[in-house]
C-alpha cells in the first residue's frame, strides 16, 4: 500500500504509534494539493491550510495527553462545497452563490467530524449545485480523472473523489442524490457509500432534493467508510466480515443491466464469478417494475421538483451566473404541478413496496455501478446532446437506490488493463450496516485476501 492510499486505520496506527504526526500528514496533503493546484488541477474550491494545521497541532497536543476521540482524530478529509463550515462561504460551486454570507455553524455532518476529530483541509469542486453525474464545471474548472487527464472523474463528488485518489486527503465528504458519492468512486478507483438517506444529518447542507439527498463517504476502503459513516451518523458499524459461503446475492438484467459497456460487464462478470468460486449464491431475479422509471421521472422527477422549489428565487435573481445546463434541469420543475408532484411521491412508495418483495430473498443486490466507464471530457463540453444522453446513462444505475430509499457501496473493479468500474452491493433502508459488513467480505475477495 502506497502512502497515498494508505487507509484511515493504517493512519491512525501511524499515528499511535509515534511514526507520524497529525501535522505532518496535513502538511503533506496540503503540499500535494497546492502543487496540484499549480499544475492546473482544479479538486480543491479552496484550502483552509492555515486552520488546518492548527488543528493539526491540537490533535497532536491532545493525543500526547491521551484524548484520541475517535480513529479518525487527526486525519486530514476534504470536505464538498454543499456542507456549511462555520465562517465559510457555501457556494455549491456556483456563482450565483459565491457572494452569499458566511455560515455561521458547521454542518450537522461537519460537526460530527469535527467532534471525532477529524482535520478539515478545504472545500472541494463538484457539479455546479450537485447537479450531474459527471463532474463538468464551467465555473471552477473540471476535475479531471486520477489516472486519465482527458477524462471526467464523475460527480457530483468530482472534486472530492480526485483529493483521495491523489492523496490531497484521506477521505472525502459528499453528497449522493442519483450516485453523486458512488459514481466518483466507480470511475476512479475509490470505495463510496450512500447511506439510508435519514442516517446523516442534512443540516446546513445546501439541498438538491430534499427527498433523494443523502450524505457519505469516499475513501480507500470499506472499513474507512465505515469509520466515516460511523461518525456521521452517531452509531457503531461493527467490523464484521462475514463468511461468503452461502450468502445469496441477487443481480437483474432488468434496466440496470442493460446498455452496459463491455469492459464493465467483463469486470462485473468476473466479479460475480469470483462469488460463485466462494461459495455464494449469486442468482438473476426480474425486476421489471424498474423499466417504469424512465417515464415516472420524465418531466424531470423529484429532483427538478425539488430543486425548483428551492432554486426559483435564486433564478429569478441570478439565472445568468448559473451553469446553463444546470439551469435548464432546475427549470424543469417548473412545468410540474401539486398533482404531478403527488403522482411521484406515490409512484416511488409504490417501487419500495415492489422492492421489498423483489429483494426479500436476498442479502444484497448486485449492480454494476455505472454502466460505463468514464467518459472523455472534450466530447461533453462542446455538444449538449452528447452530454445530456451520456450524463443520463451515468446516473442510471445508481439513481434506482435513491429512488427506492436504500444504501448501497460502490467497490473498485477492474477488467485486465482497463480503466476502473465500480460493483454496486445494494440494500434497502436501514440496511447500511449490512451492506458495509458484507462489502468487506467482498472486497476481501476482490483484492484477493478472503479468508478460506
Amino acid at each position: 500500500m502506497t502512502q497515498l492510499t494508505k487507509t484511515i486505520r493504517d493512519l491512525a496506527a501511524d499515528l499511535a504509534a509515534g511514526r507520524t504526526t497529525s501535522v505532518a500528514l496535513t502538511e503533506q496533503m496540503l503540499a500535494r494539493a497546492e502543487a496540484h493546484r499549480a499544475q492546473g488541477g482544479h479538486a480543491y474550491v479552496s484550502l483552509d491550510g492555515e486552520q488546518a494545521l492548527m488543528e493539526a497541532r491540537a490533535s497532536d497536543a491532545a493525543r500526547a495527553a491521551g484524548l484520541v476521540p475517535s480513529p479518525l482524530a487527526g486525519i486530514p478529509l476534504s470536505i464538498k462545497d454543499l456542507f456549511d463550515v462555520k465562517g465559510q462561504v457555501s457556494s455549491a460551486a456556483s456563482l450565483a452563490l459565491a457572494e452569499a454570507p458566511p455560515a455561521v455553524a458547521d454542518a450537522g455532518a461537519v460537526a460530527r467530524l469535527r467532534a471525532a476529530g477529524a482535520i478539515l483541509l478545504g472545500r472541494t469542486n463538484m457539479s455546479e449545485f450537485a447537479f450531474s453525474g459527471l463532474g463538468l464545471n464551467p465555473h471552477y474548472g473540471t476535475p479531471r480523472h486520477p489516472h486519465d487527464g482527458a477524462r471526467v472523474a464523475g460527480g457530483s463528488t468530482s472534486g472530492g473523489a480526485v483529493t483521495v485518489a491523489l492523496g490531497m486527503a484521506a477521505g472525502a465528504l459528499g453528497t449522493d442524490t442519483g450516485g453523486s458519492i458512488r459514481i466518483p468512486s466507480a470511475f476512479c478507483g475509490l470505495t463510496g457509500f450512500k447511506p439510508t438517506a435519514a442516517a446523516v444529518s442534512l443540516a446546513g447542507t445546501v439541498p438538491l432534493s430534499r427527498s433523494l439527498d443523502s450524505a457519505g463517504p469516499i475513501a480507500h476502503s470499506v472499513d474507512c467508510c465505515a469509520i466515516l459513516h460511523a461518525a456521521l451518523s452517531g452509531h457503531a458499524i461493527a467490523a464484521h466480515a462475514p463468511a461468503l459461503k452461502g450468502l445469496r446475492f441477487g443481480f437483474t438484467l432488468d434496466y440496470v443491466g442493460a446498455n452496459v459497456e463491455p469492459q464493465v460487464q467483463q469486470a462485473y462478470a468476473r466479479a460475480l464469478d469470483k462469488l460463485r468460486a466462494a461459495g455464494a449464491q449469486v442468482e438473476q431475479f426480474d425486476f421489471p417494475e424498474l423499466l417504469e422509471l424512465p417515464t415516472i421521472n420524465g418531466g424531470g422527477g423529484l429532483v427538478a421538483a425539488e430543486a425548483w422549489h428551492w432554486h426559483r428565487a435564486l433564478l429569478e435573481e441570478k439565472g445568468a451566473q448559473y451553469d446553463q445546463r444546470v439551469a435548464a434541469r432546475i427549470r424543469r420543475g417548473q412545468q410540474q404541478g401539486a398533482a404531478d408532484y403527488i403522482d411521484l411521491l406515490d409512484a416511488r412508495a409504490r417501487l419500495i413496496g415492489v422492492a421489498r418483495r423483489r429483494l426479500a430473498p436476498f442479502d444484497a443486490w448486485l449492480m454494476p455501478s455505472v454502466a460505463i466507464v468514464a467518459p472523455e471530457v472534450a466530447p461533453l463540453e462542446a455538444d449538449d446532446a452528447t452530454f445530456f444522453a451520456t450524463n443520463g446513462l451515468v446516473l442510471r444505475n445508481a439513481s434506482v437506490i435513491n429512488f427506492l430509499d436504500g444504501c448501497a457501496l460502490s467497490l473498485p473493479c477492474h477488467a485486465d488493463g482497463e480503466l476502473p468500474v465500480g460493483l454496486g452491493i445494494c440494500g434497502l433502508a436501514g440496511a447500511d450496516d449490512t451492506v458495509l459488513q458484507i462489502g468487506r467480505a467482498v472486497e476481501a475477495l476482490l483484492r484477493g485476501n478472503a479468508k478460506e
